[in-house]
Order: C-alpha cells, then sequence, then structure tokens
C-alpha cells in the first residue's frame, strides 16, 4: 500500500490581531517625517493638481513642500503680520492667503510675486479659499464677523455676509454650487449664505433652536461634496447637519476630549479625518460615523490634510511640528490609475491590446498533438516529494520525525498534525521516550506556547498527560526542565482562572439579557 502523507489539519485562526482592514489600511501611513517650525501651524492645503504639492501656514509665511521629498520647494513671506489660510488653487498656480492686518494676497505659486491685495477687512483674516466651480472667486472670513466673495480679476467685492455676531473662523464654498457658502462662528451658529440674493438662507446651531448662544463656539465647517450635509465642530462635538431638511442635526459625535480644531474628507468622502487638542486624530466611517481608527500625536493638533491620491497625511501642531505620514501605493493601484492599461480605454478601441513593449505574434497557428487522434496515450504521472518528517514517519523513525517539527520556523498546525498522526499510530509514547534535558525542552517549550491556544488547548493538554507521566519521576534533576515545568503549571493556573472569570461574566450578561427581555415583554 502507498504511504499517504501526514494530512495537516487547518484551524480557522484565532482572532489575535487587534487591527481591522480598515485599521490596516491607515497604518500604511508610516514612518512619519517631522518637521519644526518655529511657530504654531495654522493651516495646510493640498494642491488638487499633480504632484499634489502642498501648503503650510506658519507665523509670517507659507510654505510649499514637494510631496516626494519633504522639502520646501517655495517660502511665501510678504506678509505685514501672521499668515493665515494659505490655499492653491485647483490648478496649482495661485496661492491664496490672509494676515492678522485684515489684508488678503494673492500669490503666483512659482514667481512668489503678489498679484492681487484686497483690502477690505478691518480684522484678521481665517480663512481664504478659492472657488471649486469659480476660479476667479474666493472666499474670506473675517474676525470682523463678515464673510466676503472676492472677484480676483477686479479685486472687487461680489457678496459680503454680515448676519454672524462674533468671529467668523471657518468656511467653504459649495463644490456643487458656487453661489452657497457655508460659515462656522464663534457665536455657535453654522450658517448658509446665497451670493445671488447676500442672505442667510439657513442658520444651525443652538441658537436657531433655542434662541439663546450657545457656549461653544463653532471651530470648524465643512460640506460633503454632494452639498446635502455638512459638518461642524463645536468643543469636543462634532455634528451632522441635513441641509435638504433645513438644517436639522442628526447626529452628534463625541470621541473626542477635547476641542476639535480640523476636519477633513479622504479622496472619496468616503472617511472622515477629525484632529483635536487631545492631540488624537480620528478616522470615522461616513456611512456609520463609527470609529474605524485612531492615531497619536505628541502634541495639540490644530489641522491635517490629506493629499488626492491618499498618499500623503499631513497634520500640523500648537508647538510647530509638521508630522508627514506616508503610504506607499501597490502596483495594482499605480495600473488603475494608468489610462493606457484601464480597462476603460479598452473598451473604448473595442480590442484588447498588448502590454507596452510587448509584441503581437501573427500568423502562427496552435501546435497540434503528434500521433494519430484514435493512439491511446498513457500520461505520466509525477510522484510527490515527501516532507523531511514524511520520510522519517514512513520509515517508522517516530523520535526523529517529532524533532523535525519542533524547529521554530514548522508552523503549529503541522507539529500537531504530526502529534495526532503519532496518537493514531500509537507512537506518541515511542517519541518521547528516551529524552535527556536537551531533547525534552523543546516538547516542554511547544506546550507552554500553545496551551492557551483554543486550536490546540486539548491536544496540548494530552501530551501534558503523557510528559509529566514518563518524566515525573526525573524532577529535580534538571533546572531547566523544573523551570518549564513551573512555568506551563502557572499559565494552566492563569488560563483556569481566565475560564472562571469568563464564567462569571457570560452568567452575569445573561441576568441582564433576561431581565431586559422581560421588561421589554411587560
Amino acid at each position: 500500500m502507498e504511504y499517504q502523507p501526514v494530512f495537516v489539519q487547518s484551524h480557522p485562526r484565532p482572532s489575535t490581531s487587534k487591527h481591522s482592514a480598515e485599521s490596516r489600511y491607515w497604518r500604511q501611513f508610516k514612518h512619519p517625517v517631522f518637521v519644526k517650525e518655529y511657530a504654531p501651524i495654522t493651516s495646510i492645503h493640498f494642491s488638487p493638481s499633480k504632484p499634489h504639492r502642498y501648503a503650510v501656514t506658519a507665523a509670517t509665511r507659507v510654505q510649499i513642500y514637494a510631496p516626494r521629498t519633504q522639502k520646501i520647494t517655495k517660502t511665501i513671506s510678504r506678509f505685514k503680520d501672521v499668515a493665515r489660510s494659505g490655499s492653491i488653487r485647483q490648478d496649482g498656480k495661485l496661492v491664496v492667503a490672509g494676515d492678522d492686518s485684515g489684508l488678503v494676497q494673492v500669490f503666483d505659486i512659482n514667481s512668489r510675486a503678489i498679484l492681487r491685495t484686497l483690502d477690505s477687512h478691518k480684522q484678521p483674516v481665517h480663512v481664504t479659499k478659492f472657488s471649486t466651480l469659480s476660479p476667479t472667486q474666493i472666499l474670506s472670513c473675517s474676525d470682523d464677523t463678515t464673510a466676503k466673495i472676492w472677484d480676483v480679476p477686479s479685486q472687487s467685492t461680489i457678496s459680503t455676509f454680515t448676519s454672524h455676531t462674533d468671529y467668523v473662523r471657518s468656511g467653504q464654498i459649495s463644490t456643487t454650487n458656487p453661489h452657497l457658502v457655508l460659515t462656522g462662528s464663534y457665536d455657535s451658529t453654522v450658517r448658509l449664505f446665497d451670493s445671488r440674493s447676500g442672505n442667510c438662507e439657513m442658520v444651525m446651531g443652538e441658537s436657531s433652536a433655542t434662541g439663546a448662544t450657545g457656549s461653544a463656539p463653532v471651530e470648524q465647517v465643512l460640506m460633503f461634496p454632494s452639498g446635502t450635509v455638512a459638518l461642524s465642530s463645536a468643543g469636543p462635538i462634532i455634528r451632522v447637519w441635513d441641509i435638504v431638511s433645513g438644517g436639522r442635526c442628526i447626529r452628534a459625535l463625541s470621541n473626542h476630549q477635547k476641542t476639535v480644531t480640523a476636519l477633513a474628507f479622504d479622496a472619496n468622502a468616503g472617511r472622515l479625518l477629525t484632529g483635536a487638542l487631545d492631540q488624537m486624530v480620528k478616522v470615522y466611517d461616513v456611512s456609520t460615523y463609527k470609529v474605524v481608527h485612531t492615531m497619536r500625536y505628541p502634541a495639540p493638533v490644530l489641522c491635517l490634510a490629506i493629499s488626492p491620491d491618499e498618499t500623503h497625511l499631513v497634520t500640523g501642531m500648537s508647538d510647530g511640528t509638521l508630522s508627514v505620514r506616508r503610504r506607499q501605493t501597490k502596483s495594482a493601484e499605480a495600473t488603475a490609475t494608468d489610462p493606457l492599461r484601464s480597462s476603460n480605454f479598452e473598451s473604448f478601441l473595442g480590442a484588447s491590446h498588448p502590454g507596452l513593449g510587448e509584441g503581437i505574434l501573427r500568423g502562427k497557428a496552435q501546435s497540434k498533438p503528434l500521433g494519430s487522434i484514435d493512439e491511446l496515450r498513457i500520461e505520466s504521472r509525477r510522484t510527490k516529494r515527501l516532507r523531511d518528517y514524511d520520510k522519517l514517519l514512513k520509515n517508522f523513525k517516530y523520535s526523529a520525525a517529532l524533532d523535525s517539527v519542533l524547529r521554530k520556523q514548522v508552523p503549529p498546525t503541522t507539529t500537531f498534525s504530526l502529534i495526532q498522526e503519532l496518537i493514531h499510530r500509537d507512537g506518541l509514547r515511542s517519541a518521547l521516550s528516551g529524552r535527556d534535558d536537551v531533547l525534552l525542552e523543546p516538547v516542554l517549550r511547544l506546550l507552554l506556547k500553545y496551551v492557551a491556544d483554543p486550536r490546540f488547548g486539548q491536544m496540548v493538554c494530552d501530551i501534558a498527560a503523557i510528559v509529566i507521566d514518563m518524566y515525573g519521576s526525573i524532577f529535580g534533576q534538571s533546572p531547566l526542565i523544573d523551570s518549564l515545568f513551573l512555568r506551563l503549571r502557572k499559565k494552566v493556573a492563569a488560563e483556569i482562572r481566565f475560564q472562571k472569570e469568563l464564567v462569571k461574566t457570560k452568567g452575569a450578561l445573561a441576568m441582564l439579557f433576561s431581565s431586559s427581555v422581560a421588561v421589554n415583554g411587560t
């Protein structure tokens, strides 16, 4: 009869991994590069166009960084006071920034020349952003309680919104309608303005519901790309507002311990990133608004941004530290973004094409099999090579077979499958017999490592009983073997205590569930 190799039984792996697939993705943003500035970093903005340079605003300058080298390529420092909210236009050619003197300036990103100066605000300007749909328009929000939309070519104001009663520290122009502006103020309200009428069309916040101003100022606002839902942060609370239903608050998230200072979407707006003064950055799934990942930073977070291609996560902190985390893209992702290799390109042409650099073979037919069709052909089967432990087991060398699977590089499923085979052959005692302290040590270390593993716990207990029965008479002769037995005993005792606590917890939960069912039933 032909020898049958040892069947390695597959076990469902225990859930030892603490990280979900979502968490593993965000953990790919690693190897942070820390750049130290001499003042708090108040704004980070990525260019929507490649190569996705990003503007970092700190103190009296706006610095443009190259994403590949993390080095400064341009420094714009022509400000009279502290610079605020450096933002890059869609085409990556212009930069707009405000400062604490009330000026709004537009720069050429390459020559750093001042192209336009917009001087109308009387207090510091904390928000300056280009309109996505109207690149010649700029939104500015100031501490003088006003928000303005500017026409860059004429340097004139298109609309001025004066409904807020306190500092306006956040704002955004809708990405679906260039006339809609969302702003957040220290008067605890979020307002939606229409530049065509110049009026406030919607008020969201505590004052809108109660008539009294809330205590928590609005630090940040963010509108979904669809333009139907808005987010705001006031203190440690993030609120979700349904614009379609008239500005109703549909969710309130309180996962941070301190004030939330930064809100940002990923490239597809499927994940929301929030940064706060509690030194934490949290990632939410916008479909459930559950936290799927958390990152800790060495200082309070003031601003954050993620690159449009999701390869860089940049965070600015209150101590002037700029953290840049990078994610290496896989080759499949790079191929998917290549238009010459995408399926859309091939379907557009209506045919499949070879890869770049590959030729096309023409005029060669498939090779036909030799011989006649009715000829009887006998296929030869290649014999599988046996593994080392199978060869030893085939020759009834049980002890050597066991030694061969006690090495570190052998997976535990293979080791315990061979031990199970030895039990079936009634050869386990033979494999364990005649061992000195050197040969007995790997056996005990295997038992010690997997005694609490639910996949092999029962088998480990059976093996331990056999080992104790065979070598119980020599206890005390080897300090190493004695220490391993003591560690095994302590680990078994700890596992028993843990199982007892689990049983108690299970009973307590059963009582709670039964009582809740009884209450609901009545």
